[in-house]
């Protein structure tokens, strides 16, 4: 009863003071004071496992020892921190790893852009291109998709209440079915196929064609490759500009660098934010193909677009790349996962969990409504964070930064377990 008393102590403050429109400390009530990797302590000392890394911001986990030295050293150097995009010397090593570390290697050619901190930013620089580029309005987007909180990004989103957030109609975008919308036998290219084709159909050439590989916010959805090919296709044959949205897919979460790698595209406009700061820091990337490079200078800008702090946290993030060891370790763990994520749907057959997702962004699914969110509960209590997915809140999320510890992770999994064991325990004794 003390401690309790005690966390709502500790809460009022924020009770008090902050918006009403908070939203992740409702799910994990209490004072986070230091992190590291994988494990986050509160203030009464309590130590958590972290499978919510920032909602997909830190990849390479809290406190990163050797970009933290990076970060130290530089500012202790008096380095400069603020450039808007003035040319410095964090930006230059940055953009020079980034194109041999990253572009070079998987025969990538994109000019590099700072849109400004956030996704969002990446997000609406790609769909203003898009359109300056063919001189078209409307952009494509998909069910369940979520780009960002901004109008032009949010008109691309699926998600209704995000959208009804906006307070205003959200102009210049047709919404088509993703991949497995309407069950396993129906590929839906060919309804996206036919309404392009048909012009009577009341939707014309659009001006991109946005997506996420694996839909995050969205529930954990992966696109199938081959459906993925038939986009890059469509778009490829039609002259339109295909964006793909890998601010949280990407940067590994999904076993590879770029989400987008294994289906064997190469899209036009990449957005990149979250773990691509390295560190947590605020920082966004948009990728795009050299032809496409026809900006005005100063036509898109921002103040913080020159947040060296990422630049040099970033350039260090990027030094794991250069082993294959990491990237095996990505895939080596999502397989572990799996596999535990199995395990427990297969213990709750009445449930009818679903497991999703790639690499090291997974979840279950769920038809009963508020479960994932119980479990979710049930394992912050028990000193495990995460958080759930989708429009309804339907998937129980499995995201912990790429460098965990296996002992840690086993731990993590382990606590997930006993939770949805322990829910699962408290629906059998109210049906009985």
């Amino acid at each position: 009863m003390a401690n309790i008393l005690e966390k709502e102590e500790d809460m009022r403050v924020f009770a008090e003071f902050e918006s009403e429109v908070r939203s992740y400390c409702r799910s994990f009530p209490a004072v986070f004071v230091k992190a590291v990797n994988a494990r986050v302590w509160d203030r009464q000392g309590r130590e958590y496992i972290d499978f919510f890394a920032g909602a997909g911001a830190l990849n390479y986990g809290h406190n990163n020892p050797r970009i933290k030295k990076k970060l130290i050293d530089y500012l202790q150097s008096d380095g400069i921190t603020h450039s808007l995009d003035m040319a410095t010397g964090a930006k230059e090593k940055l953009l020079r790893a980034f194109r041999e570390t990253i572009l070079a290697p998987r025969g990538l050619d994109y000019k590099v852009m700072f849109p400004g901190p956030t996704g969002t930013n990446s997000v609406e620089s790609a769909l203003k291109l898009a359109r300056k580029k063919t001189g078209r309005q409307t952009v494509m987007g998909f069910t369940n998709a979520f780009h960002g909180m901004t109008l032009g990004a949010l008109a691309v989103t699926g998600n209704k209440f995000k959208r009804m957030g906006a307070g205003v109609p959200l102009h210049y975008s047709v919404i088509m079915p993703y991949d497995g919308y309407y069950g396993p036998g129906i590929d839906t290219v060919d309804y996206i196929l036919r309404y392009l084709g048909d012009s009577g159909s009341g939707v014309g050439l659009p001006a991109a064609i946005i997506l996420e590989t694996l839909q995050g916010e969205g529930g954990i959805h992966p696109a199938g490759w081959d459906w993925l090919k038939r986009i890059g296709e469509l778009c490829r044959e039609r002259g339109i500009p295909l964006i793909v949205d890998d601010v949280q897919a990407g940067c590994g979460r999904t076993g590879t660098f770029f989400s987008f790698e294994p289906a064997g595209i190469e899209p036009d406009i990449v957005c990149l934010s979250k773990s691509i700061g390295g560190f947590g820091l605020p920082f966004a990337l948009t990728l795009f193909k050299p032809e496409l490079d026809i900006w005005e200078p100063g036509e898109h800008n921002g103040t913080f677009r020159g947040n060296n702090l990422a630049f040099v946290a970033a350039a260090e993030a990027l030094e794991y790349w250069k082993d294959p060891g990491f990237v095996r370790s990505i895939e080596e763990k999502g397989e572990r996962i799996e596999a535990r994520l199995r395990e427990i749907a297969a213990r709750c057959p009445e449930w009818g969990g679903k497991v999703r997702g790639r690499g090291m962004m997974r979840g279950i699914a769920f038809e009963q409504e508020g479960l994932a969110a119980e479990i979710c509960a049930e394992a912050f209590r028990r000193g495990l964070i995460m958080e759930t997915s989708g429009t309804d809140s339907e998937v129980a999320k499995v995201m912990p930064p790429l460098t965990i510890e296996n002992s840690v992770l086993a731990r993590g999994l382990d606590l997930l377990g006993d939770a949805a064991a322990a829910v699962y325990q408290r629906t059998v004794r109210k049906r009985a």
